[in-house]
């Protein structure tokens, strides 16, 4: 017999040692310490939209979420590595440090994040333009060169999933990964939080940031191909400008995705839940399973109405 799903607007991410789960109307983060012992901290939903209006709106709500994930979850990941980051003695030196050593090394922190943006943004919106442009003498067709450059792009992807999942610290926090999609899909059975209950389900989720990080390299390719093929400083300004327009469509079909039960919604739905498979989502353990459970109890609204998608 077919399980009856209800469909939540609950999500999760994975953090180190911990989960966070984003309910209706708070956050909880959950995070295993290292005597084995659960620390759980209730945050209140705070949203751009809240602030700007005009991200309630379809398409503009795409890049008011992401921006909230982006700044929560980073918050919340913080959060969780400051139980393990710093041992006593660690603690000691950093003490010990002058006021300007430490302003030094966090504007130094700073400016390695946001060279690291700038690296995720070079390598899969403009290198990959850049390596297409080697065809042009032999393809002087736009729309195949474009197709050349999404090929490149999802190739590039793959190969970022390949190795960040085989980075040992990381492969834990793609099995909590799988323990925040195996409690979510035991929640929206109806089935009792119980770790036995969790186990079986599946550890794949069609509403993930998996599936709309992949989604958009999709269409990215094919919006894309709409520009033409102009000079290379014109088409890289293009695909960084663009950024925000690909957040609010791809956000828009994962949302379709994600409430729709048509055959062309879960046909679409297959790429993003295979790149979950081989790359960004591990069998959980137990324990794993207990801190989402955990996570996900302290954001379900008294009202069950309150969270339906």
């Amino acid at each position: 017999m077919k399980k009856v799903v209800k469909k939540t607007t609950i999500g999760g991410q994975a953090l180190f040692e911990g989960i966070l789960m984003k309910g209706p109307h708070e956050s909880s983060i959950v995070v295993r310490k290292p005597d084995g012992s659960l620390e759980s901290k209730i945050v209140n939903n705070k949203s751009i939209s809240d602030k700007y209006s005009i991200f309630k709106l379809p398409f503009f709500r795409g890049m008011g979420a992401l921006y909230d994930a982006l700044k929560n979850g980073t918050g919340a990941i913080n959060y969780s590595t400051s139980f393990y980051e710093e041992s006593e003695e660690e603690k000691q030196k950093e003490a010990n440090k002058s006021k300007f050593r430490r302003k030094l090394e966090d504007a130094l922190v700073s400016v390695a994040g946001i060279l690291m943006v700038l690296g995720f943004l070079f390598a899969f919106l403009v290198l990959p333009s850049m390596i297409s442009n080697l065809f042009r003498n032999q393809i002087s067709s736009p729309l195949v060169l474009n197709l050349i450059e999404g090929l490149i792009r999802i190739i590039f992807f793959f190969i970022y999933i390949f190795v960040i999942s085989n980075i040992e610290d990381i492969k834990r926090v793609f099995m909590y990964h799988g323990a925040e999609h195996k409690t979510i899909a035991t929640y929206e059975f109806g089935e009792e939080l119980t770790v036995e209950n969790a186990r079986k389900n599946s550890m794949l989720h069609p509403r993930c940031g998996t599936s709309f990080m992949f989604n958009m390299v999709i269409i990215s390719s094919i919006v894309l191909a709409f520009f033409g093929w102009p000079n290379p400083i014109v088409r890289a300004v293009t695909r960084i400008l663009i950024l925000p327009i690909l957040v609010g469509i791809t956000y828009e079909a994962n949302r379709w995705m994600g409430r729709s039960d048509s055959k062309m919604a879960k046909i679409l739905s297959k790429p993003g839940m295979f790149i979950q498979y081989i790359g960004t989502v591990k069998e959980p353990t137990d324990d794993m399973l207990e801190v989402a459970i955990e996570s996900l109890k302290l954001v379900i609204p008294e009202n069950a109405k309150d969270d339906i998608w």
